[in-house]
């Protein structure tokens, strides 16, 4: 079956053109400029951005990924696809080993599905000062051998887990989770500067949300952040919904890596969609007030309720990006990161059509997954 969208401005790698997209099989077939040789289903001049990917992503609408029951993954994974999130990984936060195993065995099914991307252990390997919204008894120095028999459990699907390079078996840990073909992520550290080129250089390649849960730059003491920052082969974390990081701070990120190695995420609980009230993330209690989560125990802020689209949209109206940059931190890089951007992340012949049609105020009009129309909300 063929379908063709027409009078769209298409956001692609080459930059954007008014023009259309033939699909076929869930997939882009045709990438034209112009009028369409043929009809179609116009698009009303909208912008199409590729569908956004989303590296750290705890739950949504109610429903909790760290639950590992495998119906709240479900419901999550299906509130952040409407709001463009056409590629998700399930972000766990700390518990016991045995609760983590659980949990990664019963996501691991709906990676099976293709349901989610991959599955994140953000915990327990961080470290106790830096711990957030983490557990604090439940918290543990890395293990190779342990680590080793929770990516057993995952059967694969375990793509990233979040490691603080300052800890004992820190580094092990993490050369470890590279030979295993995992991504090593440092964050929620208390690492120095040097501390933190130690675990960039025995594999860390992504900082889980940059600037929160790490200690601040300082001009005498720059600690994990200029190290995360300066070093090409890293791609930096954003939370970008106003509560995490000021708009100049992501500015100043993304002034030193640049789109390339930036992306979006949203670190989004259970409250995402929902309304102020008290909700759970693993096994802390967490009160929602305004839209910001903290722990009804310390205050921490304990993720967020933020959406992709959202994230895209303060993007360019807040921090002041391109289109094109919010379109590559939104999209391409995460995709890249996971190793899916062959098939995934940008507007390319013989990629799946995943797409998001935005209106003129960036606000979404309707996602395309795999080819397929997502109902509208």
């Amino acid at each position: 079956m063929s379908t063709t969208l027409t009078d769209a401005r298409v956001v692609t790698p080459g930059g954007i053109h008014e023009g259309w997209l033939t699909i076929e099989d869930g997939r882009l077939t045709h990438i034209g400029r112009g009028r369409a040789p043929g009809a179609g289903e116009s698009l009303g001049g909208r912008h199409v951005v590729p569908g956004f990917v989303d590296i750290h992503t705890h739950g949504g609408a109610g429903a909790s990924f760290p639950s590992g029951d495998q119906d709240q993954a479900r419901r999550a994974a299906e509130f952040h696809a409407r709001h463009g999130t056409t590629t998700i990984m399930a972000s766990l936060v700390t518990a016991s080993i045995e609760d983590l195993s659980r949990a990664t065995a019963a996501l691991a099914e709906l990676c099976d599905d293709g349901l989610l991307a991959g599955v994140h252990l953000e915990g327990p390997y961080i470290a106790p000062s830096r711990r957030g919204a983490h557990d604090p008894g439940l918290l543990r120095h890395p293990s190779p051998g342990e680590l080793t028999a929770l990516l057993k459990a995952g059967r694969g699907h375990v793509r990233m887990v979040t490691i603080a390079p300052e800890l004992p078996g820190a580094l092990d840990t993490v050369r470890t989770a590279v030979s295993e073909g995992v991504i090593a992520a440092l964050g929620h550290s208390d690492a120095t500067y040097d501390q933190a080129r130690d675990g960039i250089e025995a594999g860390c390649t992504v900082a889980t949300h940059l600037y929160n849960a790490l200690p601040p730059l300082h001009h005498r003491s720059p600690g994990p952040v200029a190290a995360l920052l300066e070093d090409p082969r890293v791609t930096v974390e954003l939370i970008n919904d106003g509560v995490h990081a000021h708009p100049a701070m992501l500015r100043l990120a993304v002034s030193a890596t640049g789109a390339a190695r930036a992306v979006l995420v949203t670190d989004a609980m259970a409250a995402a969609g929902m309304g102020d009230g008290t909700y759970r993330l693993g096994t802390m209690e967490v009160d929602v007030t305004g839209g910001t989560a903290t722990l009804t125990d310390g205050g921490a802020i304990a993720g967020s309720t933020l959406t992709m689209d959202t994230a895209f949209r303060r993007a360019v109206h807040d921090v002041g990006l391109t289109l094109e940059q919010a379109t590559e931190m939104s999209s391409h890089t995460p995709a890249r990161v996971l190793g899916i951007d062959s098939r995934t992340g940008s507007i390319t012949v013989g990629h799946q059509a995943d797409l998001v049609v935005l209106n003129d105020n960036l606000t979404v009009h309707r996602v395309m997954r795999h080819g397929t129309w997502l109902p509208t909300t």
